[in-house]
């Protein structure tokens, strides 16, 4: 086959996975990828803080599928996996922190047992009713908020599903599909007839499906999950241009043309296949002159934005296992707290570096007011929140980085599946295209590997 020239547009998980994966195929196609901002990388972002590296995007990817893992072995890394200390999350709620129960489904309960404290008693009798209430029977996609409201309950909306959720999505489970945000849990619905009986065979499936009992759900990488755009760059070794945003792309009789740089001189780049990992606003923008059935979808991808504060305090005790989730009722300005120094081992204080390392993060769906102040102010009402939470003997932080996704959460709204399923189609009509992202199924770093690396397949096949 001779040479090709891909392009990819954005360089985030998905785009630099995408220019990796081609790279392993064709050895000796060009690749080109453009990014609109100044680096790479999209929310995998990582910092120096008191002499760490510590991650201000994704700080753990799901063992339990292979993508993200393999993608670290290929480059080479696999001897920078890290298994979490300790897993164990607490809920914060207005009665009391409670540890989270175990063998949830996104906090989808299983059964009754476990939920005292969590719920109140009349919580948990509200749950142990689903077994007299009649078959469950769904036509089409349903909100995850309106399903569990009806079936099991405000309480376990309002405590458990809505911080887990929020955590992921930044989003309201109110408005967040069941099918695309817990999509094990519908899969099982129809058997099960009910929501307790399909959050236990989805529990079940998912312990069946690790082979080794003893592997972890969750690892991270010891110099940042950050680290890995640069090491995708250097063995895709492809032409990354920054600052370099795509207007319009063409379908040519030979492949494709795209205008690129700056609005008001730009350049035409010629591509034999083009792969689209940019957000879904700005997606729809580009195929709207070449995959004009996706427009429409794409625009109907509404994102959240939200801020990561991270935050090092002295090196001190503190008792919440791997972090707290925190829901709206607390009233509390934080999402939810993660405790690196206890659930990382090489975060963990040393003379050297004698820190308690944490990270916090403020912002949600149809709530950005509380993300317009500045990052001071902003810095300053977190680390009250935190050490308040925490129960910090010593609450002054000796370095604070607020970093802040602005739109950077796409929002997997009731439908979300049946507008990925049309922009797909309409991509699929136009040869040598493809798109691949956290807009269509996962925003977690193993769904957006696996999807680039489909859309790889797609082309190449």
């Amino acid at each position: 086959m001779r040479p090709r020239r891909l392009v990819v547009v954005g360089a985030g998980i998905a785009g630099l996975t995408a220019a990796f994966e081609w790279r392993r195929r064709r050895p000796d196609d060009e690749i080109v990828v453009l990014e609109a901002g100044g680096r790479i990388g999209g929310k995998l972002h990582r910092i120096e803080l008191a002499g760490h590296w510590y991650d201000t995007g994704p700080e753990a990817m799901l063992a339990r599928v292979p993508e993200a893992v393999r993608l670290v072995e290929r480059l080479g890394l696999a001897d920078r996996l890290v298994r979490p200390a300790t897993t164990q999350a607490s809920v914060v709620l207005p009665e009391g922190r409670f540890p989270l129960p175990a063998g949830t489904v996104l906090g989808v309960p299983a059964s009754a047992e476990g939920l005292d404290g969590v719920l109140t008693p009349e919580g948990v009798a509200r749950v142990a009713a689903e077994a007299g209430l009649p078959p469950l029977r769904l036509d089409g996609d349903v909100a995850v908020g309106h399903l569990l409201r009806d079936r099991l309950g405000d309480e376990v909306v309002d405590r458990l599903v809505e911080p887990l959720l929020g955590g992921v999505y930044a989003g309201r489970a109110d408005e967040l599909s069941l099918a695309a945000t817990m999509p094990q849990l519908a899969a099982h619905l129809p058997a099960a007839g009910s929501v307790l009986g399909a959050a236990a065979a989805a529990r079940d499936a998912g312990a069946r499906s690790r082979f080794d009992a003893d592997a972890p759900v969750f690892v991270t990488v010891s110099d940042g999950i950050g680290s890995l755009p640069a090491a995708l760059v250097a063995a895709a070794r492809a032409d990354v241009r920054l600052h370099t945003p795509a207007h319009r792309l063409t379908r040519t009789p030979g492949g494709f043309e795209l205008s690129v740089g700056p609005a008001a001189a730009p350049e035409t780049l010629t591509a034999d296949a083009v792969v689209v990992t940019a957000p879904a606003p700005k997606a729809a923008r580009l195929l709207a002159g070449t995959a004009p059935g996706a427009v429409a979808p794409l625009e109907g991808i509404p994102y959240a934005s939200m801020a990561v504060v991270a935050m090092a305090f002295p090196a001190q005790e503190v008792a919440a296992g791997s972090g707290l989730l925190v829901p709206p009722v607390t009233g509390r300005l934080v999402k939810g707290v993660t405790v690196s120094s206890a659930k990382w081992p090489h975060l963990a204080p040393t003379p050297d570096r004698p820190h308690l390392l944490v990270r916090s993060s403020v912002g949600r769906y149809r709530a950005e007011a509380e993300l317009q102040r500045d990052d001071d102010d902003l810095a300053a009402a977190v680390v009250a929140d935190v050490a308040d939470l925490l129960g910090l003997d010593r609450p002054e932080p000796v370095a604070t980085r607020v970093v802040r996704w602005g739109g950077g959460l796409p929002q997997y709204l009731v439908g979300h599946g049946q507008r990925v399923v049309a922009i797909r189609a309409a991509v699929a009509e136009v040869p040598g295209l493809a798109v691949a992202g956290a807009a269509y199924d996962g925003v977690g770093v193993p769904a957006c590997v696996r999807d680039a690396e489909r859309a790889v397949d797609q082309l190449l096949s």
